[in-house]
């Protein structure tokens, strides 16, 4: 394993960020080229970032409730300006939430292995990895949908390739 970390900034190489029940770390950070560990939670990770990017997580969250009308598992606009955006998988505030971040989303298909009745969808990421996933296909497909139209309110342009945006294999 690798050194663990104190303390990570969300980057755009970062791909989603796991919460682990670990004695000396809280998160664990899928890079596009690497795997870290982090003391911190994936929630103090987004919230740190929402700042970095500009504005805080409450603001953020409270903007994207007003123009999404998502009110629970709301999309969150890490950093606009350098494209970064990510949904999570149940309410933040539980310990398994999950922190996806679209941009590196290829697709999301059903689990058609032995482990689907633990894991029902497969999140295939743009660099080719794979991870199973507790979080049912129709969850996670409307979370990218969401995030699609956060993304929209930033960059009206591309509103419409993104909503139609459907990336299944």
């Amino acid at each position: 394993m690798d050194a663990i970390l104190v303390d990570y900034v969300i980057n755009e190489k970062t791909m989603i960020v796991l919460p682990t029940a670990h004695l000396h770390y809280q998160s664990i950070v899928w890079e596009t080229n690497r795997i870290l560990y982090v003391q911190k939670t994936p929630l103090q990770l987004i919230q740190q970032a929402c700042i970095e990017g500009g504005a805080d997580y409450a603001g953020r969250r409270i903007s994207m409730i007003y123009h999404t009308n998502a009110k629970q598992k709301t999309p969150i606009p890490i950093n606009p300006t350098l494209n970064i955006y990510a949904f999570p998988t149940e309410s933040p505030n539980n310990f398994n939430c999950k922190w996806i971040f679209y941009n590196h989303v290829l697709s999301i298909e059903r689990n058609q292995s032995a482990t689907k009745s633990t894991y029902p969808s497969i999140i295939i990421f743009k660099n080719g990895q794979t991870l199973p996933i507790t979080e049912s296909l129709y969850l996670l497909d409307k979370q990218r949908q969401r995030t699609a139209m956060c993304m929209s309110v930033f960059n009206p342009n591309i509103k419409t390739f993104l909503l139609h945006d459907r990336n299944r294999v």
